[in-house]
């Protein structure tokens, strides 16, 4: 710590002061933001893991159903029937904000009527069960999306919040106070050793009177 180039000054000891204040003022902001950080990001946390295991299982059907679609279709039929798909999909991606955090929210269309872009008469009902599948899957796939990149955005944000909490605690207010105590500590040092000029100058003022009185 750089206590040696420290000013011992009531106007640095004042300027200090006000440094110490403001940096615990923020520090206990930058703990509860940290705090309510983690929070939500817990609950998205346990959404997401929902989530996820949700998407996972209805996947495993829809490729269950490709599968057996795959085995009762010849390949060139089944390439054909999905080579020209009937609805194109447009997300759009708006922000929210979580505790000075912008996490994506998207939005799409994913209404699923009339999304076979292949007639009935070759394909088997496999092959439209796992279509229809992966329709009803797609708002939970865009959720998970959003899900995870919130998460990585908020532990992100708890990173960094978590280390301008340690540099305040450990690291910026230590300093603080051990270049206010350093100061009181001359300052008192100081006075001490201006009464002590103070008392010996007023006993040589008195001696010299008493001389003068004698003499």
């Amino acid at each position: 710590m750089a206590i040696a180039n420290v000013n011992p000054t009531r106007m640095e000891l004042t300027r200090l002061k006000k440094r110490l204040v403001t940096a615990r003022r923020g520090h206990k902001l930058l703990k509860d933001k940290r705090d309510e950080l983690m929070k939500q990001f817990l609950e998205i946390v346990r959404e997401n893991k929902t989530l996820r295991e949700r998407v996972e299982q209805n996947l495993k059907k829809v490729y269950d159903s490709f599968l057996v679609a795959s085995a009762l279709m010849s390949k060139p039929v089944l390439e054909q029937s999905l080579m020209f798909p009937k609805r194109l999909v447009e997300a759009e991606m708006k922000t929210k904000n979580i505790m000075s955090v912008n996490v994506p929210v998207f939005i799409a269309d994913t209404k699923i009527e009339d999304i076979y872009p292949y007639g009935f008469f070759e394909t088997s009902g496999e092959l439209d069960a796992s279509v229809r599948s992966l329709g009803e899957i797609l708002p939970d796939l865009l959720l998970l999306a959003e899900k995870e990149k919130s998460a990585q955005l908020l532990a992100a944000e708890i990173e960094k919040t978590r280390r301008r909490v340690n540099a305040l605690e450990y690291v910026l207010i230590p300093q603080l106070s051990d270049k206010i105590k350093f100061i009181k500590m001359k300052l008192d040092e100081n006075e001490r050793s201006t009464t002590t000029r103070l008392m010996k100058v007023k006993d040589m003022m008195m001696q010299q009177r008493l001389k003068e009185i004698v003499n």
